[in-house]
């Protein structure tokens, strides 16, 4: 039995895997802020289905160095050896939860893809995932001439880059309140509400009924989404408008910095629940706006993944795949 998870800002996901069975035998949600650490989500999933495990695979939102990560989003910091020692594993590993879920790529099947762009029919080569989410990750597969390999990056935490006016504008607003502004900070849940603020701020339309009670609860982003959609808010569709114009933007910059001409994947929970407006072509035009390389990333298959576990199949795969290669 393999234990896999998927460690995020907002919510882990634990599960049990049998060797060669995609979808797992066990599995359980847990609000991650709600726990003080990851050893008490494991000890309550633990005492409530005591599986027997021989490996385990976790992908957290996060940088890991020699097998230990502080949580960019939790304060959290989880031990690979620590992890093998109260699981009492064979092998553990911890990952970067983007590079799980490009080891979960494979795993998936066309019900659980939603193409932006059908690409080049010869596409082949390096691919890319980007997910926004409570933050932005990214993450590479490198290929190999056989086979792709997954590897983890930080490149949701680069320096925004304004694309004209309005983002010039949008980077001075925020460099008056930080330091400095990354990608992650637009793109993700919190981002929209950001962008959102800025243009209710910088006078770009009036702020909708009942919408700053919902920014109190930290609930902003999912009623910014509802109201562009239902076409309530002028200025919630202009947000929203904004957010995917980035959004795609920087999922172009992965692409050409990976080359990914087999592929890029928009992962993450915004971009599926926004299916009908990260449809509608705002994405694909700022993604394939790069001047010169325009005709390369319209060669570039675009795929948004449906199922949310990605990550828990790449975690999985990465556990019996590495368990393959140092068996004696």
């Amino acid at each position: 039995m393999i234990l896999a998870g998927d460690v995020g800002g907002t919510k882990t996901i634990l599960a049990a895997f049998e060797p060669d069975r995609r979808d797992p035998v066990l599995e359980e949600t847990y609000a991650s802020r709600d726990h003080a650490s990851l050893d008490q989500i494991l000890e309550s999933f633990l005492d409530r289905h005591r599986p027997w495990v021989e490996q385990a695979c976790l992908g957290i939102a996060g940088p890991v160095r020699n097998g230990r990560s502080h949580a960019t989003n939790l304060p959290w910091v989880v031990n690979a050896d620590a992890l093998a020692r109260r699981l009492g594993t064979r092998e553990t590993y911890l990952i970067n939860d983007l590079e799980a879920s490009a080891w979960g790529i494979p795993a998936l099947g066309p019900e659980d893809l939603v193409t932006l762009n059908a690409g080049s029919p010869e596409a082949s080569g390096n691919a890319a995932i980007i997910a926004a989410g409570t933050g932005c990750g990214e993450a590479g597969l490198f290929w190999d001439g056989r086979a792709h390999g997954p590897f983890a990056t930080e490149g949701g935490h680069t320096d925004f880059a304004p694309r004209d006016e309005l983002e010039m504008a949008l980077l001075r607003y925020l460099l008056a309140r930080h330091e400095r502004v990354s990608y992650e900070r637009l793109v993700s849940g919190p981002g929209l509400v950001t962008l959102y603020e800025f243009l209710r701020d910088s006078g770009h339309g009036q702020e909708p009924p009942g919408l700053s009670e919902a920014l109190r609860r930290g609930d902003g982003g999912r009623a910014i989404s509802e109201a562009a959609r239902q076409g309530q808010s002028p200025l919630c569709e202009k947000a929203l408008d904004l957010f995917m114009s980035i959004y795609g933007a920087e999922a172009g910059n992965l692409a050409l910095k990976h080359l990914s001409s087999a592929g890029l994947y928009v992962g993450g929970g915004i971009a599926p629940k926004n299916l009908w407006k990260i449809r509608d072509g705002t994405f694909m035009k700022a993604f394939t706006a790069k001047g010169r390389m325009r005709p390369i990333l319209e060669a570039m298959p675009v795929k948004v993944i449906l199922n949310q576990r990605t990550a828990l199949f790449g975690a999985a795969r990465c556990a019996a795949r590495r368990s393959q290669a140092f068996t004696p």
